[in-house]
This record gives structure tokens, sequence and C-alpha cells, in this order.
């Protein structure tokens, strides 16, 4: 715990009174401008720092007993802080929140407002408005405490309405949760969550904690139900849990899901979807795989070395190349390798003659045929590959959909080896060009292998099999064949109900699949309970990926002392602060 600083009087002589804090904590406040500090800054050199800068010190006439005068004075007028707020009207405490709440959604240096923003608010007020207005934005409290402070406000308030939703949910929640380090290689545990409210299910921003020390199975375990009991919840609420399939997380002895499942024993834990596909894609038979490593060895030779780099993009620039630049390929970046293999693909000429002119042995493999067609090749697949990984990203993905992407995928495949076979390469535009008038393929042979090895590793990674009744029927109950049904089941009576209304047909055509359901809990409740426990569950730890990108930006290295599960959730929640209620609760805090 860091050491708390006591007020003396003698600080006035810097031109500062003590504001107090409900738990006693003492800070400085400047008489001269009103600006709060911290605990931290309550010592003389950091006081004088601020007395000489910004207000002149005693050169500016600022002598002991007129300091001690406005001292008294100040603090007759009633504003010393309670909580070591400036009392200001409520035009201007809702001005600092609006900021603040800009501030975090653009993931910015809480300092950015009193540095950057009000000064040119200040700027543009005199020079738009006049001297008056720029009197009255000075007012505005937007420092780097006071920021920090209404970010955490606003971040208290975004919890207890997601906490309040989650709790009123008609059916289980959905978390999923991955781990990853920052900057300061802290290890960070991203927690978000899906449940329905109202008409809608709904994705949000759950947590952002550190894991203080081990990042293990059980860390995270206890973690996730501290921050349940904490909040007056239960793990039993969770009906699903979706994490990216490490071992700490998937372990089957003594991985998190197997430590929640001991507890909850309904919860159902899945792998994500796009980890899943990464590893599904990996597959290379040996002449495609040799053939992907001298590419990535032209590439480290051009990109790797900046004069190479720099003759490279002249070079293209020069001979008018539709690209200069060629892009780096990296194993965690799932779509990095198709990327880079159609940059690859599409200056092949140029990069051969610009090894050449570098005397690289690399160029004799951009000067053979098969090399060039197993290179297009590799960028047609790669490029299919992502285009299916895209296409199961992003929010509001189910596991229905999920699997129906998947499994179209899956069954275009045999179709484009009978293609293949009979020498029709047209799924493959990059190859069809490179091929031109050829008859036949010198590849042929390494395209069927790698096309059967990928049909073998999707069925081994999502096991597509038959598709149950019940995803039927909750993808489309209208078409759905009531035969197929057990009769003993209760919910076909409600299907029978649900088919013969010609009104709620008109509804599930113009609305999404979701949404139709929440529609129909309070017609068909246990139907449409049955179907949103299929549709509320994560196919993808996608939100966490997405999260991991936003705390590079709020935690770098200028910033890496930083706790940023407040500033996360401002910039990360699809809610909006409650502002009259905080604003509001401020007012009677400073009133007391």
């Amino acid at each position: 715990m860091s050491k708390k600083r006591k007020w003396n009087d003698d600080y006035v002589c810097y031109g500062f009174t003590c504001a107090t804090e409900a738990d006693g904590t003492e800070r400085p406040q400047c008489i001269l401008c009103s600006t709060v500090f911290s605990n931290a800054n309550l010592k003389p050199s950091r006081l004088k720092e601020h007395f000489n800068n910004r207000h002149g010190g005693t050169d500016a006439g600022h002598d002991l007993n007129s300091l001690k005068i406005k001292r008294e004075r100040f603090d007759r007028s009633g504003t010393l802080p309670k909580r070591g707020f400036v009392p200001v009207e409520k035009p201007l405490l809702q001005a600092s929140y609006d900021v603040a709440f800009l501030c975090a959604k653009k993931k910015k240096p809480h300092t950015i407002a009193e540095e950057l923003v009000k000064p040119c608010a200040l700027k543009m007020a005199k020079t738009v408005l006049g001297s008056d207005a720029e009197k009255k934005l000075k007012q505005v409290p937007l420092s780097n405490d006071i920021i920090h402070s209404r970010i955490s406000d606003m971040s208290r308030d975004i919890l207890q309405q997601v906490i309040t939703d989650m709790k009123a949910s008609p059916v289980k929640v959905s978390i999923q949760v991955d781990e990853s380090t920052d900057v300061s290689f802290c290890s960070q545990l991203l927690v978000f969550v899906r449940y329905v409210k109202e008409k809608e299910v709904v994705e949000e921003f759950l947590f952002c904690e550190p894991l203080k020390t081990t990042a293990k199975a059980i860390d995270v375990f206890n973690l996730v139900k501290d921050f349940f009991l904490k909040h007056g919840m239960t793990l039993n609420m969770c009906g699903s849990i979706c994490t990216d399939g490490a071992p700490a997380m998937l372990g089957n002895k003594s991985g998190f899901a197997t430590l929640v499942k001991a507890e909850v024993p309904h919860v159902t834990v899945t792998h994500c979807v796009l980890h899943r596909h990464a590893l599904a894609t990996k597959t290379l038979p040996e002449k495609l795989k040799n053939v992907l490593s001298i590419v990535v060895r032209a590439v480290n030779f051009i990109r790797g070395r900046a004069l190479n780099h720099r003759l490279f993009v002249s070079f293209c620039e020069e001979i008018g190349a539709e690209h200069s630049v060629l892009l780096y390929h990296t194993e965690v970046r799932w779509l990095s390798r198709g990327r880079v293999l159609t940059r690859v693909f599409e200056l092949h000429e140029e990069i051969k003659q610009f090894l050449r002119n570098q005397d690289s042995d690399i160029a004799d493999h951009f000067e053979n045929r098969e090399f060039i067609l197993s290179l297009a090749y590799l960028a047609d697949v790669f490029k299919h590959l992502n285009e299916l990984n895209i296409s199961i990203q992003g929010t509001g993905m189910n596991m229905i959909t999920a699997r129906e992407k998947l499994s179209a995928f899956t069954q275009k495949l045999p179709i484009w080896i009978k293609r293949i076979e009979k020498g029709n390469v047209a799924n493959f535009p990059s190859l069809d060009e490179a091929a031109g008038a050829d008859e036949e393929l010198p590849i042929l042979t390494e395209m069927k292998d790698h096309l059967q090895e990928l049909i073998k590793s999707f069925q081994g990674y999502f096991h597509h099999g038959e598709v149950s009744v019940e995803q039927r029927w909750i993808r489309d109950p209208f078409l759905f064949n009531l035969d197929s049904m057990d009769d003993s089941d209760i919910m076909k009576d409600d299907l029978v109900e649900l088919q013969a209304n010609d009104r709620i047909r008109m509804e599930f055509e113009s609305m999404q699949l979701d949404m139709f359901w929440c529609e129909q809990l309070k017609l068909f409740p246990q139907l449409a309970e049955r179907a949103l426990e299929v549709l509320v569950p994560f196919a993808t730890t996608y939100l966490c990926e997405t999260g991991f990108s936003a705390l590079l930006h709020i935690k770098t290295k200028a910033r890496n002392r930083l706790d940023a599960s407040d500033d996360m959730r401002v910039a990360l929640s699809k809610k909006e602060p409650r502002f009259s209620i905080i604003i509001e609760e401020k007012q009677q805090q400073k009133s007391h």
C-alpha cells in the first residue's frame, strides 16, 4: 500500500489548501485555480512546481499574507470538497464527464484532457465566442486525477447495469474467457458475457483483471468465481463457456473448464471455432510446405533488411508495380498466410528481378515454373480459407451459423477435387491465370492431396455429422418436419401451434433468428428458452481477441503501470453511463 502524506499548514505559501476525502485522505487543492491533486503530490517540491509554473510564483505578486487571506476566503466560501472534487455547476460537471467518456472511448491517456482538449477548447471559445465563454470553460475540471475519477464512476455504473441485466436474463448466460500478456508482461484475464435482455441477445464486456502471480487454471477459476460472488452471483447462472483451447483452459485433468464443470456440472464448454479453424488449416504436403518456406525466406530477405526494403519499394514504384510493400507472415495472425502469399504472387516477377539484382539464390525458385504454379495455388486456397475465417468472425455469431458455414465449406472440397481431376481449376483464379493454356498442370497431385487432408482435418476438428433435430427446428421452425420429432417431446405441441400462426411466420421472415426467439418468450416460453439455450452460447472468442487489441492502445509503454480495468470497460462496453444518476450522486456527496 502506498504511503499517505499529511497536510502541513506551511504549504499555504505555495498557494494550496487541504481537501479531505471521506476516507480521511488529504489532497492538496490550489486556491488560485481550484485544481485538486492526488495525495502523492502532497510534498513541497510538487506544490512549488505548480505554483511557479502555473501562477508565476512570488514574482507574480503572490506573497504569504495575500495567500493566507485567499485561503480563508476560499475555505469560508464552502468550496472545500468532501471527496476531492471541486464543487461546480451541473453543466460544468456534465461537460467534465462527457470529455472523460470520449477520452476513454478513444482509448486516450487521461492527461490529454488537460494538456490538449482544454487548451484547444479555450482557444476556440475565445476566438469564436469571446473572453466570457473562455472564462466559463476554464471552470470545467479536467485534470488527470479528475478524468481518472470520472472514468471510474462511469465504469462502476456500467458494471451495475450489466450485473442487473445478467441477473434478470430468462436463460443462463454465456461467457467467453481468454488470457494474454500485456505490454508490462502482466497476464490479463478478459471476460465477455452474452445474455438475453427483453427482446434481444446482448453481448457485453464483463471484466478485465490481472493474474498477479501465475496464470494457471486454478488462478483463472478463482478470479472468475470471486468476481461472480463479489457481485451477488454464482457460476451456476452460466450455461456455457467458450475458451481458446489452451491447456490451461481446456485441460482434461485440471483445466479451467474441468474446474468449472466440477462445480457446475450442467455447463457446456466450447473450443473457439476460430482457433479450431486455424489449427485445421495447418496441414500442408511436403512440397507445398517447402514453397511456403521459400516465400517466407524471400519476404524476410526483402522486408527484414532496411536497405533491401527501401530499394524494393523504389524499384516497384519506378516500374509502376501494383504494390510496393511485401507483408510479413506470422503464425499467430491467422489471416497473414493468405495475404502474404497473395501479395507475393502478385509481385512475383518484380521479386524475381530484385532478387536477381541482389545476387540472391532465392531468385532461382521464382524462375521455376512449378514453384510459381504452387505459389498461385497456395495463394488461392488460403484466400478461400481466409474468407471462411472472416465470415465466422464478428459479433452475434452463434454455434448454428458457424456450423453451417464450416459444413458448407467442407462439402465444397470434394467438388473441387473432382474438378481438379478433370483439369478444371476455375476455383483457383490465380492458378488459372498462371497456368495459361497448359493442358496439364504438374502440381495436380499435390493439390488433391492437400484438399483431401483439409477434409480430414476439418472433420476431425469440427465433427459435423448429422444435424440434430433440435437445431433444425430452431433454425427454421416453419419448414421443420414434425414427423422427425419424437412424439413424447412436449415441445412438439408448441411447434404445431407455432407453425399454424401466420402472424408469427411473417415475424420470422423479417427478424434475426435470436431476436425472433426472444420475441416468443411470452407466447411459447419453453420453446423459446430451449432455442435460446442453443443460440446464446458463444461460438468464438472474437470479442476477447478484439479486447486485447484495445488493451494494446490503452496500456502502452508510456502507461505501463495503469490499471486498465475501468478504461477497458468504458471503451468496450456498448452501454452508456447513466450520467444523470452519476451527477446527482456526485452532487449529493458534495452537499453532505
